[in-house]
């Protein structure tokens, strides 16, 4: 009697394995993606921040008159 697998078993267990590594690497790419647009959006708005700062300043001070 022989203990080997049907193909058609082995061709799921195939597929099964090949699509879970597929959405490893689709779950990591996702991950990137969010982490690099709260990168850009931080520091858009650490840009933002210091010129409205720095206008409040040039402001109070007169300069650039």
């Amino acid at each position: 009697m022989s203990r080997a697998l049907p193909l058609s078993l082995s061709l799921v267990l195939l597929a099964t394995v090949s699509t879970a590594g597929c959405a490893v690497v689709a779950v990591a790419d996702a991950a990137v993606s969010v982490t690099a647009t709260a990168v850009s959006t931080a520091a858009t708005v650490v840009g933002t921040t210091v010129d409205v700062a720095a206008s409040g300043v040039r402001a109070v001070t007169g300069a650039g008159k």
